[in-house]
């Protein structure tokens, strides 16, 4: 009998279950998608209710494959969209207001008012964050002081937030399991790093009743089993991440100074830094890596809102591509970008600047400006963007980086990963591993059903497939990064 973890890989744009041997092979994908709703100019809302029923759908549908061939499915791993922000009826389970999601920026001047009041310094310090619309304390304090009742009901019990992991273990479970994991609970804007807990000053600031936070467990835990009458089977749930924690256990960065670096809607670098927290000077963040036994591995941070969103933008808005794969073959057509950069700040800029009225730019257009300059832009925006993270966390860190771990669909384009090395200066790895988040995630449910012995045993599993190396010279890369800044700048004026 063949036996298999599953990992739940929950994102923006849609959900996947995948199937993993416990050699770390995945045996299937199974993927829905959704969409996402902007009521108002900067505003990002998903119907909690298509989360859900995609999860539901998948699972059921990979239970069934699975049962078919006579398998045996061992354990459950969930891996998440982060930040994302969610309260729902204790009794009926129904969401009170659309899940608000994490490029969201609606709280942008109940950000600046604690800013001005002078409070970033206590949250960096007790959170590893900085004040932003990204994270979800303020995203709570705007739901409870904007529907109707809903504070009322907090004090009496009656509702209850998660993240988009803790909606999911709730209902999945039959409403039986409350609880996130640390790594959620550390993009909270809410979480005390030092004590691993939820801060008491924190939420009396925002004015956020306790009761309506989950528990904090370690990344591999027991969150329950699945509700058979939902799923067809009572399943334990063992292990949850964040997605790009679980990147980071699937890219096994396990070592400090290891760095992985994940394209998706958005673009987000992690680094290893131990069991110490290093909290940074350049505006990055510090949050919760996993947690295993009860002892938190720590990483550095930096997160790009929109990377392959902007690819999104081009085929979608723009119309100039039918699909993101055109990409590749429009920019190889071009010898260079011929001083065309764009700047995908549509939802502001993330690290390491943190402005969140900055706007999206184009520069450099000419009569000769065609399609391919504009595919060309976007894919090098990515990289440019990179190459300012992970600037950041060398300065933070002292740590000089050997290697670029890199995942994510868009790290399918290799005219992208060859860029990438040639502006970033280091070798770009790229594993066999295609589904790395949810083998990050279904790994540490092997750790939670004894299949893995510990995290040594999950690294014998990573490979590499595609080994990029520098190209360019250090006067043409330095010339690059300099116009790249400058039409950063432009971004950051204009609002």
């Amino acid at each position: 009998m063949e036996k298999y973890l599953l990992g739940i890989d929950q994102g923006t744009t849609s959900t996947k279950v995948v199937a993993h041997t416990l050699e770390g092979k995945s045996c299937f994908l199974l993927q829905k998608e959704f969409n996402c709703v902007f009521p108002k100019l900067m505003w990002v809302e998903q119907d909690p209710c298509d989360i859900l029923n995609t999860t539901i759908t998948c699972l059921k549908n990979a239970v069934k494959r699975i049962k078919a061939e006579e398998g045996e499915i061992l354990a459950i791993g969930i891996t998440n969209q982060r930040e994302t922000t969610i309260i729902w009826d204790k009794t009926s389970g129904k969401p009170v207001y659309n899940a608000i999601v994490w490029q969201d920026r609606r709280t942008s001047d109940m950000c600046n008012y604690y800013i001005d009041k002078g409070y970033e310094k206590e949250i960096v310090k007790k959170t590893g964050l900085i004040i932003d619309p990204y994270f979800s304390a303020t995203k709570i304090k705007w739901l409870l002081d904007n529907i109707d009742g809903l504070r009322e009901k907090a004090l009496e019990g009656k509702i209850a937030f998660g993240t988009v992991d803790t909606f999911l273990i709730w209902h999945l479970t039959g409403g039986r399991i409350h609880a996130t994991d640390a790594t959620n609970a550390s993009r909270t804007m809410m979480f005390n790093l030092d004590k691993q807990e939820w801060d008491e000053d924190i939420l009396n600031e925002f004015n956020i009743p306790k009761e309506i936070l989950p528990e904090i467990k370690d990344s591999v835990a027991d969150y329950g089993y699945t509700d058979k009458k939902l799923i067809g089977e009572e399943i334990k749930i063992l292990a949850v991440l964040g997605d790009q924690q679980a990147a980071a256990v699937g890219q096994i960065c396990f070592t400090p100074g290891q760095l992985k670096c994940t394209y998706g809607t958005g673009c987000f670098a992690l680094m290893n830094i131990g069991e110490t927290p290093v909290y940074s000077k350049n505006r990055l963040l510090t949050t919760v890596a996993y947690r295993l036994n009860g002892r938190p591995t720590y990483a550095l941070e930096g997160s790009v809102f929109v990377a392959g969103a902007a690819v999104q933008w081009l085929r979608d808005n723009l119309k100039l591509i039918k699909e993101a794969a055109e990409t590749e073959d429009l920019a190889r057509s071009l010898d260079s970008n011929d001083g065309v950069y764009i700047v995908p700040s549509f939802t502001g800029l993330g690290a390491p600047h943190w402005d969140s009225k900055a706007r999206g730019v184009i520069v450099g257009l000419t009569r000769n400006t065609g399609i391919a300059h504009f595919a060309r832009a976007v894919l090098e925006a990515a990289c440019y963007q990179t190459v300012d993270l992970y600037e950041a966390m060398n300065m933070d860190s002292g740590i000089p980086f050997k290697s670029l771990k890199v995942d994510g669909g868009m790290t399918d384009n290799k005219w992208m990963l060859q860029f990438l090395a040639d502006i970033s200066n280091i070798d770009v790895l790229k594993p066999k591993i295609t589904q790395i988040t949810a083998f990050g995630v279904s790994a540490f449910a092997g750790i939670g059903s004894g299949v893995y012995n510990s995290i040594r045993d999950i690294e014998k599993l990573w490979e590499i497939d595609e080994d990029y190396k520098p190209k360019i010279d250090e006067d043409k890369r330095n010339m690059l990064i300099t116009k790249w800044r400058k039409a950063v700048e432009i971004a950051k004026e204009y609002k």
